[in-house]
């Protein structure tokens, strides 16, 4: 098996890297604006009226990514852009009528596809991978991120930057200051020039455009196809840039623990921990940054979003922490996603094995060092050390130390060579063996990996080889992938094969599932009408399947799930789709599909006869509909509905929001689950609520509240902030966190809304540029 693997992955790389050569396009060189210095001052006032401005090359002629990438947009934008010895300044009149326009909130850092926006993306490197995007609203409204990977984004980067907008009957027009210091950059001798490209998005009209074309298969951040920015004179040598953001605070907590056993009350605990510390941001050169963090604070991060879980393996949440996001892409992006050797919620996050509730780790201190050294060379390395925590009843988790080093090198047009070593070392000292059991002293990991773009964006690969070393040096401890796509306006085809070792063990990763061959291959076949008549209705439509098989590593078939589904959507945006899936599982150990053991009460699981081993199939009809997110009212629904293992079962999912612009959303997103199996095994009834109410009350206060009651672990969690923004990314938070049990439990005297614990807390940051 590990000679078929080598030599379909030597095969379908092979193919990959020749189809991607001969298909790779020549660069544009009609997209091409410069960048003269002004000879007079930039007032930021949105009105455009200096005589830089006026001079100004023009980006102009935008053109459609969506619903259609065959036409130019119907509402067209014209963009400027000069500088000085401190900003960047682009200037941009987007034409619009005053009654269309589309926002969720007044808030900064608004969700992708939720508001009408103009966005710059700015690629300063010029290795169509990494670039800066800024974005902003009719009503003024920044954000601003990270490209990564050619096309992907993240708006968790915060940084300073300036902007004002101007609205009129049929436009509105943006200035925008960009610092110098915002950004990562060199000067070379001789011209220079980086990549860019501008982007609009109407959401009435369901136009996305941009100034280079982008093929609606990809996204419009997609840095393959950004045009040229040319510096007439070079830009200022960057400075020197320091930023310190210290934060206090202080919060009060409550507790109401109860024995596992038998769920009696045991003694309230009440305390008022307060805290200091600081983060730092340091440019160590004009492309290398050192960012340092000592006693951080997460507090004022919203709770994790609850799931239905019938999973048998490890479920994954996102990471939400700023300080772990940024650069991310450098440090998490190694493996496939159900491999990843680093995953940033493995510090200072754990479960507490008494109540089985998730935690946080105190963080005494951190430093991660960042950035390019050259074009041609990324670095990143991160040291954090947590301390020891008390669980009670003579249960610890110990002190650790967490390292991760990463390296990459940039190959042929947009492709990449990279290396990772991760490690974990646990401190055991003041430890007794029995409170350290089930630790390793030690867990690394180290591997190699290729990411390979072809220059249009429409052939993808990906191969990988890990290993991992603990004290017992195992073997059989690597994990190995290869990955490739095919992506066309009208096909979209992927393959993915994938080993994981039976010993290959990742501590600070996210590794489900060991002791397995993985087959992935997704496909999907898209087409345009081509009558108008029906075009009017049907912007694409198509058919496709998501699947994948398991196997043990004798071969033995384990998992197999094949989906094939119809699709269409219109173009404003609405989605439907009809789906058939087929699954099999063999159970090697016995199992409760109903996870009813996530339930504290002991008379939901204690009873409950697990499936014994063997094969199961499964068979599912599923049907499901995204509404256009352009009005107010929104929503989606999937329902699905067959066999289940030795049974049936019904799984329903829906989301409603309001929009009540520019003040805020009001959402409700709902799930219920039915799995009726026979005597003498479990069958259940879970709900699972999640009401939402996000409102902005300027552009510097927002209030945000998130409700959810969930049946399957008897949990009703409410989290509440309210962040003023009293100057750029210097925040006051007041948070408030309460979790109940949802039900009665008759039997141990619980009633519902009984306290399980709560907390309050004020948080301050301050920014300050040294």
């Amino acid at each position: 098996m590990k000679k078929l693997y080598a030599t379909v992955g030597a095969i379908l790389l092979g193919i990959n890297l020749l189809s991607a050569q001969n298909n790779a396009t020549q660069e544009d060189d009609k997209y091409s604006i410069h960048i003269k210095k002004t000879k007079t001052p930039i007032k930021l006032d949105g009105l455009l009226d200096e005589d830089s401005w006026k001079s100004a090359d023009l980006a102009k002629n935008f053109f459609l990514n969506r619903p259609y990438d065959s036409s130019f947009a119907k509402l067209q934008t014209e963009v400027k852009i000069t500088f000085d010895d401190n900003f960047i300044y682009v200037g941009a009149v987007c034409y619009e009528p005053r009654n269309l326009y589309t926002v969720a909130s007044l808030k900064r850092d608004f969700e992708g596809g939720t508001s009408d926006v103009f966005t710059v993306n700015i690629d300063t490197f010029k290795d169509r991978l990494n670039g800066f995007q800024f974005a902003i609203n009719p009503y003024g409204v920044q954000r601003e991120g990270l490209i990564f990977n050619g096309e992907e984004s993240s708006n968790y980067w915060d940084n300073k930057w300036f902007s004002q907008v101007k609205t009129y009957d049929d436009y509105w027009v943006v200035e925008m200051a960009i610092p110098f210091k915002t950004l990562r950059y060199k000067v070379t001798d001789g011209e220079n020039s980086w990549r860019a490209n501008f982007g609009r998005n109407v959401l009435q009209k369901n136009e996305i455009s941009t100034w280079r074309p982008v093929p609606r298969n990809f996204r419009p951040a997609n840095l393959a196809f950004a045009g040229n920015l040319i510096w007439d004179e070079n830009p200022p040598k960057p400075g020197a840039n320091v930023s310190l953001i210290p934060f206090m605070s202080v919060s009060s907590e409550k507790d109401f623990p109860r024995n596992s056993n038998d769920l009696t009350a045991l003694p309230t605990t009440s305390a008022f921990p307060k805290g200091i510390g600081m983060d730092a941001k340091i440019a160590v050169t004009p492309s290398l940054n050192l960012d340092l963090t000592v006693n951080p604070d997460f507090s004022q991060v919203e709770v994790d979003k609850q799931v239905t879980n019938l999973s048998r393996f490890e479920l994954f949440f996102p990471e939400r922490r700023q300080f772990f996001l940024e650069n991310n892409d450098l440090f998490g992006n190694f493996g496939f996603p159900d491999t990843r050797p680093f995953f940033s919620r493995r510090i200072g996050i754990t479960r507490n094995p008494n109540t089985g509730t998730t935690q946080r780790v105190p963080i005494l201190a951190g430093a991660r060092l960042s950035g390019k050294l050259t074009d041609d060379w990324r670095i990143g390395v991160m040291n954090m050390q947590t301390r020891k925590v008390n669980f009670g009843e003579d249960k610890y988790l110990p002190a650790a130390n967490y390292s991760v080093a990463v390296v990459q090198r940039k190959l042929l047009n947009r492709s990449t060579l990279g290396g990772i070593f991760v490690n974990k070392e646990n401190d055991f000292s003041n430890l007794s063996s029995d409170q350290t059991a089930g630790y390793r002293k030690y867990n690394r990991v180290g591997g190699l990996e290729f990411n390979f773009y072809s220059k249009d964006s429409r052939f993808e690969s990906e191969s990988y080889y890990h290993q991992s070393f603990s004290p017992e040096n195992k073997k059989d401890a690597s994990s190995a992938a290869h990955f490739m796509g095919y992506h066309h306006p009208h096909v979209d085809v992927n393959l993915g094969v994938e080993r994981i070792g039976e010993n290959f063990r990742a501590e600070v990763g996210y590794v489900p599932r060991t002791g397995i061959w993985q087959i992935y291959r997704p496909a999907k076949i898209i087409l345009n009408p081509k009558s108008k008549k029906v075009g009017k209705f049907i912007n694409t439509y198509g058919i496709g399947t998501e699947g994948n098989d398991v196997f043990s590593l004798k071969g033995e078939k384990l998992d197999s799930e094949t989906t094939l589904f119809l699709f269409a959507n219109n173009s404003s945006g609405a989605e439907a789709f009809f789906a058939y899936t087929n699954s099999f599982t063999h159970l090697f150990f016995t199992y409760d599909p109903t996870n009813a053991s996530d339930n504290p009460n002991p008379d939901t699981y204690k009873n409950v006869a697990e499936l014994p081993i063997g094969d199961y199939r499964s068979k599912f009809w599923s049907i499901g509909y995204t509404s256009s997110r352009r009005n107010n009212l929104n929503g989606s629904f999937e329902v699905n509905k067959g066999k289940y293992f030795n049974g049936n079962a019904i799984f329903v999912e829906g989301s409603i929001g309001y929009r009540y612009q520019p003040y805020g959303v009001f959402s409700l997103d709902c799930n219920y689950t039915k799995i009726d199996l026979p005597k003498p095994y479990n069958s259940v009834e879970y709900w699972l609520l999640g009401p939402r109410a996000e409102l902005s009350f300027s552009k510097s206060v927002f209030f945000s509240t998130f409700f959810q009651y969930n049946t399957q672990t008897n949990n009703t969690n409410i989290n509440s902030r309210l962040q003023w923004r009293f100057r750029p990314v210097s925040d006051i938070f007041l948070v408030y966190t309460d979790n109940y049990f949802a039900e009665n439990i008759p039997n141990y005297y619980i009633k519902s809304w009984t306290p399980k614990n709560r907390t309050l807390i004020l948080k301050m940051t301050y920014w300050l540029n040294v």
